[in-house]
């Protein structure tokens, strides 16, 4: 069994309003519910909701129609996750890891992971993304982590744009942070993660480079690059908006 993880705790700041991200209007409807709707039409687990500002309602717009994990302190990406695991299956065993503020993720696409993992049963299988220039619509995935391949073409790491080189940053293949994880890996890695960062956070892209120390094999599915875009703020939502008329 496949479960899901959906993380919809933050506040959405650079939206400039009050409203937690997860509901933020997109086209009239809350944010979150276009990745609810891509997940039911990929018939997957019903999802665990990763609330945490103005929670109760974000509970309150959603329903009751599906498990709640609540975030208290806003610790990363990392530590939401592991506060979703709370309320994962005890019988799952993969776990995929999806953001409210992607709102342009596919049933497509959740399958092909939910696929991708199950044949190869890898520690991490993840979405990548190429794009052919960053220009335009495509200008917010400069902020993207790179892949980084060795010469067999399998993924060598990971590396966030803060930390890339000149050479790795002319890169065009990106990650968008789209996760199946091996659910016993996740578990046992979670807890190693360090918030040694500028944000004092705990960040799940972190785990790309632990599962490549360890060894283990990542699989991969590209996805269209629209798909990747978020809607972090009122700009970036316009461009989202746009791809849903």
């Amino acid at each position: 069994m496949i479960d899901i993880v959906v993380l919809a705790a933050g506040q959405g700041k650079r939206m400039g309003g009050p409203i937690p991200k997860a509901l933020v209007p997109v086209k009239g409807r809350p944010m979150v519910s276009y990745v609810l709707k891509a997940l039911e039409e990929a018939q997957l687990n019903e999802p665990v909701v990763v609330v945490g500002y103005s929670a109760d309602s974000v509970r309150k717009a959603l329903g009751d129609s599906f498990r709640y994990a609540e975030q208290t302190e806003q610790l990363g990406t990392g530590h939401a996750v592991r506060t979703g695991l709370s309320a994962v299956n005890e019988d799952a065993q993969a776990v995929i890891v999806v953001y409210c503020d992607q709102p342009l993720i596919s049933s497509e696409t959740l399958r092909a992971l939910a696929a991708t993992h199950k044949d190869t049963k890898p520690a991490i299988t993840m979405a990548t993304v190429k794009v052919d220039d960053f220009n335009e619509w495509r200008a917010p995935f400069y902020d993207f982590g790179r892949i980084v391949r060795n010469a067999q073409g399998s993924i060598e790491k990971s590396v966030e744009k803060k930390d890339a080189t000149p050479e790795q940053l002319a890169i065009t293949e990106l990650n968008p942070c789209y996760f199946c994880f091996d659910k016993q890996w996740l578990t046992e890695s979670l807890p190693k993660l360090s918030n040694t960062n500028s944000q004092k956070e705990y960040y799940l892209t972190d785990l790309v480079a632990f599962a490549i120390k360890e060894g283990k094999t990542i699989a991969h599915v590209t996805i269209p690059a629209h798909e990747a875009l978020g809607a972090n703020t009122p700009e970036q939502l316009m461009v989202v908006e746009k791809f849903l008329e």
